[in-house]
């Protein structure tokens, strides 16, 4: 598929020669820094310096007081206090933070994951009825609850008090729970929008330790867990979320509690943790437990302080792992199938697509693989109990959470943000649905958007490129949304004569690229999934190629490596 190369606007050049003057950096760093709005000393000292020390305030939240005012009533009385939060890897976390905090104030407390496949997503009414058949007087939600309004009135009228902590898109209606945390919502000053809702939950362990004397390394200690919530869940790495990956992943990489030491090593993550470790490695192991079984196994693990137990779950995860790979890929080539055997389809600007025996687990991540192929707005839906219930995806720029909302009234439930969703139905509706929402995107996305784009920092020339600058770069991380690892472009490469195909099928590149620009630097690429370009780069005619730059380690020996994103022939 091409893509679509939009190299960003350079910084001013006044502003770029200053901070170089004042950071002693070469322009090309000074412009990659004013380029993330970093324009003065201090900014750059704050960005590349996280300081812990910068946390906001958890009281500058809505409804913080009375959250822990309850909390701490609750202990007094020696009422037990459920947690309860989501199956993903967002809400295990959240459900490890919360449930390990308070058991070590106190012992009269329990968690509770909802079924994905009987329950679904955010509170249910077994949920609450759990709650009440084992005597539980406070139930503190995480990572859902902001549009559980009718499950919140059933639980007050059965005089169980809610205390939600969640960061979604409210609806219209604010449930009336006893306290709502949510940075979202209507009259909440809390500085930070973006926080995961593992993090809305660290703000209230924050600000319970605040208010009765718990040192702040305690609750520093489950940075390692909100690391992992932040990157899992694709919030912006910016601002509180960066401090708080920042000092996670230091967590992560020196002592990391013992369910994530296990899951790192079922792994096999031999090096310093980065933050697309935790995306592509850690994540997804963690959220298998609740796409094959139960959300519930993940945080057995992640509360876990015995090492077997620990062991024994992480490697049970992983088999999750390896059985959701093997059924996602199994669903993705159907899926494909019914695209590419229907002219309609192929020529719609949405995807949808309905199979009452597709997995629910997995189909959020075959939507995700379907726009590789097919780059528009899709939903994939399929049967759970009675409903058609499915996961939506959009394409860069486009806001999918709207157009959902457009279809509302042929929806029972919905729920997400700009890029992501889910969303329930009865199965007469699919079809109304799947003309509607065509109608609508049609309507409001546009030609650019059904491009897949790139975006590019700078044109770089190869002799800019060292260990020196990849070292400043590096300092660049975490990197995440709104904070990406810096993308270059170089034009009118050329490979030395060694490029080879690899791979199990030889779909990659192995080049050794130099630049004309650059004279005799040459530099060692991997291109992924590249493989149709090679017969262009052997003939010797040059090429632009956009990349990122990497630290490659084989047997012990290191060397920069440039790992190109994508190729362009002239």
């Amino acid at each position: 598929m091409d893509r679509k190369w939009i190299i960003s606007e350079q910084g001013a050049s006044s502003a770029v020669d200053k901070l170089s003057a004042e950071l002693g950096v070469s322009g090309l760093l000074a412009n990659l820094m004013v380029q993330r709005g970093i324009t003065t000393f201090s900014e750059a000292k704050n960005f590349f310096r996280p300081d812990i020390g910068h946390l906001h305030d958890p009281f500058l939240m809505k409804g913080m007081n009375i959250a822990v005012d309850r909390i701490s009533t609750a202990i007094k009385k020696n009422e037990k206090i459920l947690v309860y939060g989501d199956y993903d890897v967002d809400g295990t976390t959240a459900v490890a933070l919360m449930y390990s905090f308070l058991r070590e104030q106190y012992s009269n407390v329990g968690y509770y994951i909802p079924d994905r496949y009987k329950e679904g997503y955010g509170v249910s009414f077994e949920g609450i009825d759990y709650a009440l058949g084992n005597n539980f007087k406070v139930i503190i939600t995480l990572d859902c609850g902001i549009k559980s309004a009718d499950k919140v009135k059933y639980a007050h009228t059965k005089g169980l008090d809610v205390i939600i902590c969640d960061h979604h898109y409210p609806g219209d209606e604010i449930p009336a729970a006893l306290a709502v945390l949510d940075p979202k919502q209507p009259g909440c000053g809390y500085p930070y929008k973006d926080l995961s809702g593992c993090g809305v939950g660290f703000k209230l362990i924050q600000a319970y330790s605040k208010v009765h004397g718990i040192p702040v390394d305690t609750v520093y200690h489950y940075l390692d867990l909100v690391a992992v919530s932040i990157a899992s869940d694709i919030v912006p790495i910016t601002g509180e979320n960066r401090i708080m990956a920042f000092y996670g992943l230091k967590r992560l990489n020196e002592s990391p509690r013992m369910g994530l030491k296990e899951i790192i090593r079922e792994s096999e993550i031999n090096k310093s943790l980065s933050i697309d470790d935790i995306v592509f490695k850690i994540g997804p192991r963690i959220n298998a437990a609740g796409r094959m079984e139960t959300g519930s196994k993940a945080v057995d693990l992640l509360v876990s302080n015995n090492p077997a137990t620990a062991i024994g779950i992480s490697r049970e995860i992983s088999a999750f792992n390896m059985e959701r790979r093997n059924v996602d890929r199994s669903i993705t080539a159907e899926a494909m199938r019914m695209i590419a055997g229907d002219k309609r389809r192929l020529n719609a600007k949405t995807t949808v697509l309905f199979n009452p025996g597709w997995k629910k687990g997995v189909i959020g991540i075959v939507a995700s693989r379907l726009i590789d192929t097919y780059y528009r707005p899709t939903v994939i839906l399929t049967e759970s109990n009675g409903f058609a219930t499915g996961s939506a995806r959009s394409v860069q720029g486009y806001d999918l959470y709207q157009a959902i909302e457009a279809c509302g009234s042929l929806l029972e439930n919905f729920g997400g943000h700009m890029f992501a969703a889910g969303l329930t139905l009865k199965k007469e509706k699919i079809q109304p649905f799947m003309e509607k929402f065509e109608n609508h995107v049609s309507g409001t996305i546009t030609e650019e958007q059904l491009v897949p784009r790139i975006s590019i920092d700078m044109e770089l020339p190869f002799s800019a490129i060292n260990e020196s600058f990849y070292r400043i770069v590096r300092q660049f991380e975490p990197f995440g949304p709104c904070n990406m690892a810096p993308v270059f472009v170089s034009r009118n490469v050329f490979d030395t004569g060694s490029g080879r195909m690899v791979g199990s099928n030889g779909e990659h590149l192995k080049l050794d690229l130099c630049h004309e620009s650059s004279g005799t630097v040459i530099l060692p690429a991997i291109a992924f999934g590249q493989a149709n370009h090679f017969e262009h780069i052997r003939s010797g005619k040059p090429f632009d190629i956009c990349y990122s730059i990497e630290m490659n380690e084989f047997r012990g020996n290191k060397t920069l490596q440039l790992n190109i994103r994508d190729i362009k022939t002239q």
